[in-house]
């Protein structure tokens, strides 16, 4: 490998102070340092209308709730935790990844089973659509992920995840206040909005990785 930090190396990314204040109060889940590349390998889902229509539906009563709550602006559905790349990773890293995913075929899922999550040290509570359909498919994509984050010994994804489209978020573990009564009416929202089950099939067409402030996509065959 390459040593690290070596004068002129080509890193866009500057060194920033981690001020949670500029960004929701949300923290970090690793520090930031120079030449650290997050990367997060996902299958990027562009909302329609009808979609940001129940999602206003939804995310205006979870807040009767918790008041905190914010729309999530883009939304995905995650195949890799957040890693830190080196800059000089990145370029095979990808190319290991468009071997990898090349032989496969655009599929659909279900996002419909509303469910609420925190991330792993419960800094944030998120909202979001469990896929109830498609989990095989998913499975099989993460496995080849997986394959590129040990070739550079990072971490794999969770051992059984719940496959989900993050919604809305809040800061804090504000789990308990969604979970029940909450959740139960979200999932009446969800069940009796006009075309659900139509709206909530999803096809995917392409991988994206985000590294940095750089993105890859790898279209489905």
């Amino acid at each position: 490998p390459v040593p690290a930090g070596l004068p002129g190396d080509p890193d866009p990314e500057e060194a920033v102070s981690d001020d949670s204040s500029r960004h929701g109060g949300r923290v970090r889940g690793f520090p930031h340092e120079r030449g650290n590349w997050a990367t997060h390998v996902y299958l990027p889902y562009i909302a329609q209308e009808e979609f940001l229509e129940l999602l206003e539906l939804l995310v205006s009563h979870a807040r009767t709730y918790v008041p905190s709550l914010a729309a999530m602006e883009e939304f995905h559905l995650s195949l890799s935790q957040c890693v830190v790349l080196r800059y000089h990773w990145i370029e095979p890293f990808v190319r290991s990844l468009r071997e990898r995913l090349a032989a496969f075929h655009r599929f659909f899922c279900v996002a419909d089973q509303v469910k609420v999550y925190t991330n792993q040290n419960k800094t944030r509570t998120f909202i979001g659509l469990e896929v109830s359909a498609g989990h095989f498919q998913l499975l099989e994509l993460v496995s080849e992920v997986d394959g590129v984050l040990e070739e550079f010994d990072l971490p794999t994804f969770y051992k059984d995840p719940s496959f989900h489209i993050s919604l809305a978020w809040c800061v804090g573990d504000l789990s308990g206040k969604v979970e029940g009564q909450c959740l139960r009416e979200l999932q009446d929202i969800v069940d009796g909005f006009e075309d659900s089950a139509f709206l909530l099939r999803i096809q995917w067409e392409q991988i994206r990785c985000k590294s940095g402030n750089k993105y890859f996509s790898f279209p489905l065959r």
